[in-house]
């Protein structure tokens, strides 16, 4: 378990944007394509329009036959008929692919931008709220907007504009069609109300639900190793168990809301249709209008029926995207940091000096994991970090790395001497990531500009070169998903290549060598040493012959800093470091006994800070 993976720790999830922000953010995305959002308006309005034709022409036939008249006058309405359907199904097909033409676009910037924000978000804050939180919107709140966009759009922007236009059309046949048309509006209202109400907070609900029972399956998928080791199946099995039920249960809620959505819909349905029909019946009986009048006014009526129960039905799918829309635009809202360096470039520099002032941090309120650090890496020093696990190791160096900011206290780097473009410091840790893609992109992502000779330099320069020259395609090989499989060593040897293509003044390497194993352990070392020299560095001892080789080594322990010296110095005290050193002799081979510690090259730096 790292130094912050605190049991019990209270997860604090990413933000979620207000219902105003979220309708504000679509408005942004949507103002620059306001051309394509108004033809789309546009043509679906003219292919409604046309649509609702049908309803006049079958009342003009009813007339036609009601009044006896010769069967060839049928012809012409018939005719009309053929054209209205033709000319609807073109413009109907023309409107939709534009309505998915503005929602596909505008979905892409916002994921872009959801991307963009992400990949900026202190790791810290990741941390915090899970990765299964950011992983649950990445995919499948991403996914959710995305069907939203391709079929509930389209559909609810046709429903909506068949029902304002319809409604138009009962009012033009007679106003009082329309009257008895709207006895339904306030059932179909209140439904909406009642779904919305609850709907909104249940979506969300289950959006977060869903993220834990992620998180769940992550941590225990990840951690099965320690899982089996401790015998946790069943606590575990429980957790999953518990958080997916949960998952379940929110679904649940939500179907029955549903059968209860429909079950309104009906009543609704049921009293307009025949409010319509005995107002027909009223105004036939007084000649106020023909029986095909009071016919289309019916056909309207019923044909309402698909476009409305559409259109509320589709709320469904709106208020879960809109919940998962709202978990995207609270991410993409996250003000971005200062200006990101670009990649580095070949440029001079000089090793710094850190200054650890006072340092405390705690990832949980009230549980330290440092307590009141001190501590100086004097320029073009190596310092080896050690310590028993959970002693705060790993925060440390990522206090110095910059990937967390101390709760109190201060990290200072001065003496450096670089370009605005440079990378002050470099983290490397034993969980590489190889990119899928060509081995030289994944190299040059530590520097842009870098040649091939460049990338071979920095490979010779950890022991890679002959393994990479010996790949299907040197070089260009494809590595990563999909790609030549590498080995864990040869993963770290590319990220210690990167350290040297990168060019840092300083560098932090946290358990950089603990993948390897015991076969390739002096390999991947020496070529970490290789990698560092020169800079100032900090080195998180997964093996104590790093610390051995190191010119001074730092001891912590529950979160302080206990011991500080050279190796020949700290055995001679028979203290911590001392013990660690014989139980880790003790387990070593002749053959993997470490060579004889390199002189220190500032016999001169002290911890009189503590």
């Amino acid at each position: 378990m790292s130094d912050h993976e605190l049991p019990g720790a209270t997860r604090e999830l990413l933000p979620t944007a207000t219902p105003r922000r979220t309708r504000a953010a679509v408005g942004e995305l949507v103002r620059p394509h306001r051309g394509l959002a108004i033809g789309a308006f546009a043509v679906m309005v003219a292919a409604t329009g046309v649509g609702l034709l049908v309803q006049p022409l079958l009342g003009r036939m009813v007339d036609l036959v009601a009044d006896h008249r010769p069967p060839d006058e049928l012809t012409l309405p018939v005719v009309l008929l053929v054209l209205v359907a033709v000319t609807q199904g073109g413009t109907t097909a023309l409107g939709l692919s534009l309505v998915s033409r503005l929602g596909e676009t505008v979905l892409a910037q916002l994921r872009e931008r959801f991307v963009e924000r992400a990949l900026q978000l202190p790791l810290e804050q990741v941390e915090k709220a899970g990765s299964g939180d950011l992983n649950a919107r990445v995919t499948r709140d991403v996914s959710v907007v995305g069907e939203a966009v391709r079929n509930a759009l389209p559909e609810l922007a046709r429903s909506l504009l068949a029902i304002v236009l319809t409604f138009a059309a009962l009012a033009a046949l007679d106003w009082r069609f329309l009257l008895a048309a709207l006895l339904a509006v306030p059932i179909q209202a209140g439904t909406a109300r009642w779904y919305v109400r609850n709907a909104v907070p249940l979506y969300a609900e289950q959006r977060i639900a869903m993220g834990s029972q992620q998180q769940q399956l992550l941590d225990t998928i990840a951690g099965a190793g320690t899982v089996r080791a401790f015998r946790l199946e069943e606590p575990h099995t429980e957790s999953v168990t518990r958080r997916s039920s949960a998952a379940v249960a929110l679904t649940m809620r939500g179907v029955r809301l549903v059968l209860g959505f429909y079950n309104r819909l009906h009543i609704a349905e049921y009293t307009g249709l025949a409010a319509v029909l005995v107002t027909g019946f009223l105004l036939v009986r007084a000649d106020s209008v023909s029986i095909g009048t009071a016919t289309a006014a019916a056909l309207y009526f019923h044909s309402l029926f698909g476009p409305v129960n559409q259109a509320l039905a589709l709320l469904d799918d709106a208020q879960s995207a809109t919940a998962a829309l709202a978990r995207l635009v609270g991410v993409a809202d996250v003000p971005a940091p200062g200006a990101t360096p670009p990649a580095p470039t070949a440029q001079h520099r000089e090793p710094g000096t850190v200054t650890v002032t006072g340092v405390h941090h705690e990832y949980v309120p009230g549980r330290p994991v440092l307590r009141d650090v001190h501590l100086t890496l004097a320029a073009g020093e190596r310092v080896a970090l050690v310590g028993p696990s959970g002693a705060g190791k790993t925060t440390l160096a990522k206090l110095i790395a910059g990937v967390h900011e101390p709760t109190s206290g201060t990290v200072h780097l001065t003496g450096v001497s670089t370009t605005a473009d440079s990378l002050p410091v470099a983290l490397v840790t034993q969980e590489t990531h190889v990119f899928a893609g060509p081995l030289a992109d994944d190299l040059r992502l530590a520097r842009a500009d870098a040649t091939d000779e460049a990338l071979r330099s920095a490979l010779t320069e950890v022991d890679a070169l002959d393994w990479v020259s010996g790949l299907p395609e040197g070089l260009d090989t494809v590595v990563g998903e999909g790609g030549h499989r590498l080995t864990a060593a040869q993963v770290q040897q590319l990220a210690l290549a990167r350290l040297v293509l990168a060019d840092p003044p300083v560098a932090v390497l946290d358990e950089a060598t603990a993948e390897a194993g015991s076969t390739g352990a002096r390999l991947l070392e020496k070529a970490a040493d290789r990698a560092i020299e020169d800079r100032t560095a900090l080195v998180v001892a997964h093996r104590l012959t790093q610390a051995a080789d190191a010119d001074r080594i730092v001891v912590m322990d529950g979160g302080r800093i206990v011991e500080s010296g050279t190796h020949d110095e700290l055995c001679a005290a028979a203290g911590t470091y001392a013990s660690l050193w014989e139980a880790w002799s003790g387990t070593r081979s002749t053959a993997e006994k470490p060579p004889t510690p390199r002189p220190s090259t500032d016999t001169t730096t002290t911890m009189k800070d503590h």
